[in-house]
């Protein structure tokens, strides 16, 4: 048995989930489908980080204490990825006693190896990042994802020695160059890595209650970003559980590049320190940037609400178009304009099209059933073999996180079946009753081909790929990669539908 484990951030749970959130978790849900339909053993974890200075601010002002305030976000986001379609296989709270004992155990565990140590330290602190921040880090005062400038803090804190691991990671990074994809991110923290990166500052004094109390001291909360990094590996109890041993070796990272350093050098710092191997591979996303070709902000108002758009296009329109309209690892924008545009063109009138007039001639010229297949041409066998080709080629691009090249390679198909449609034209061939047996060739492979698109969607859409298997007569068919000829049964009843309506544009200018 082969395992795979992808992962998302542990969202804080400060506002309702973004675009950004749905982002990477829709990318993430995706793999671990196709992994999954692949035969795989997959675990997929997404979850909320629940504590630190920003929560314990934000509940006070809602009039909330933090447990309060965390548990109302913490089910937004567990009903936004239901809406979503995003259906992970744990879900992990940082507030959660499971969670709570795995970084007290691995606090101990680093002190105890003389990896943690006490010392006074003032410097500038962002409030927003909840870290100590660097002067080369600051964009005219301030850092570039903040509201307000840091403030200068100055307190006792327990420290990592992080700057004791500086030259092992570079050394990783040397030695496993696909590490961190796309590569120009991993070159980025190389060049960090050329200077001092110091040591992390990983507690909070006690004025900060809402945290995991540092177990020799409990006069100190641990950073937020020490308790969260360390969520990626609590659900599968760590050190000891058959899970961690079975699952992290294979683990795949999702982030955005706005958290690229907490994964990169805190997080392996903090592996090599505990010792265990750092993640397979970490893959980082860019900005999704409103119509305005700025990063989407709320403050802004330039972005897409995730939900919103669930709701008016259908929770698969936007999926697709999130994986489809933006390269993984690049910056690129997202509107309302080209959501409609990836519905219009791509799937109505692509895919959509060609299943509605398939079975519109299945229903018309042979009573609504999938005829038997007489004699293949040479045209037959062309949409066999690319049939058969396209589940590896697609797996390839998926464990890359090549999606959108993935998708396009399947349209290329549903391209060549509606070339196909045309150059075959049935319904010529219906007025001729010589041509009745290659009527029945022609319709069975149109039927045959749609099913295994059905396939290779579905993890994208699962929702109308169901739908689609149900109009062919294959009812709670969610097999994978399917041998030609065995997908759609001859004598099979189809139904026919409009998968994908289109949406007339909304009314003023998008966001």
């Amino acid at each position: 048995m082969t395992f795979r484990y992808i992962t998302t951030p542990l969202y804080y749970v400060n506002d309702r989930p973004h675009m950004g959130h749905a982002y990477a978790s829709i990318h993430a849900d995706v793999v671990a489908r196709y992994l999954r339909a692949a035969g795989h053993q997959v675990m997929f974890v997404t979850g909320v980080d629940e504590h630190g200075e920003k929560i314990a601010r934000a509940a006070a002002a809602a009039g909330e204490t933090p447990q309060a305030f965390a548990d109302r976000y913490t089910g937004a986001f567990e009903q936004a990825w239901k809406q979503l379609g995003v259906h992970p296989d744990r879900f992990v709270r940082t507030s959660a006693q499971t969670h709570t004992e795995v970084v007290s155990r691995s606090l101990k565990r680093l002190y105890d190896a003389g990896e943690i140590y006490l010392a006074d330290y003032e410097g500038l602190y962002s409030v927003g990042q909840e870290r100590f921040v660097t002067e080369k880090e600051l964009v005219d005062g301030k850092l570039p994802e903040d509201r307000d400038p840091p403030v200068v803090r100055r307190e006792a804190n327990y420290f990592f020695r992080m700057e004791k691991h500086r030259d092992s990671i570079r050394q990783l990074l040397h030695d496993e160059p696909g590490l961190i994809e796309p590569s120009h991110y991993r070159n980025e923290i190389l060049r960090l890595l050329d200077d001092s990166i110091g040591d992390l500052s990983i507690s909070r004094p006690g004025r900060l209650k809402w945290g995991i109390p540092i177990p020799w001291d409990p006069q100190h909360v641990t950073y937020v970003w020490f308790d969260a990094l360390l969520g990626y590996v609590s659900p599968l109890h760590y050190p000891d559980g058959q899970a961690f041993r079975d699952f992290w070796p294979t683990t795949r990272h999702v982030i955005g590049k706005d958290i690229l350093r907490p994964h990169t050098l805190f997080w392996l710092a903090i592996s090599q320190a505990l010792g265990f191997t750092p993640y397979q591979r970490l893959y980082v996303s860019g900005y999704l940037l409103g119509s305005d070709g700025r990063k989407m902000s709320k403050s802004l108002g330039n972005g897409v609400d995730p939900l919103e758009a669930a709701a008016r296009y259908g929770a698969d329109v936007l999926r697709y178009a999130l994986v489809r309209e933006v390269t993984f690892g690049v910056d690129g924008v997202i509107t309302h304009e080209a959501i409609e545009r990836r519905l219009h063109r791509d799937l109505a009138d692509d895919l959509g099209n060609l299943a509605s007039r398939t079975l519109a001639m299945i229903v018309r010229y042979r009573e609504g059933r999938i005829p038997t297949p007489g004699p293949y041409t040479t045209l037959e066998e062309e949409i066999a073999r690319r049939a058969t080709a396209l589940p590896m080629e697609v797996l390839g691009l998926i464990d890359d996180m090549k999606l959108a090249q993935a998708l396009e390679r399947i349209f290329e198909f549903i391209r060549h079946l509606n070339g196909y449609v045309a150059v075959t034209e049935p319904w010529a061939l219906a007025r001729s009753d010589a041509d009745l047996l290659r009527v029945n060739t022609v319709l069975h492979t149109l039927a045959e081909g749609i099913h295994a698109v059905s396939g290779l969607l579905a993890p994208v859409l699962p929702g109308s790929m169901s739908q689609l298997r149900n109009l062919l007569g294959c009812v709670n068919d969610e097999r994978w990669a399917v041998p030609w000829g065995q997908g759609v049964i001859a004598g099979s009843s189809v139904r026919e539908t409009i998968l994908f309506p289109k949406r007339s544009p909304i009314d003023g200018p998008s966001s």
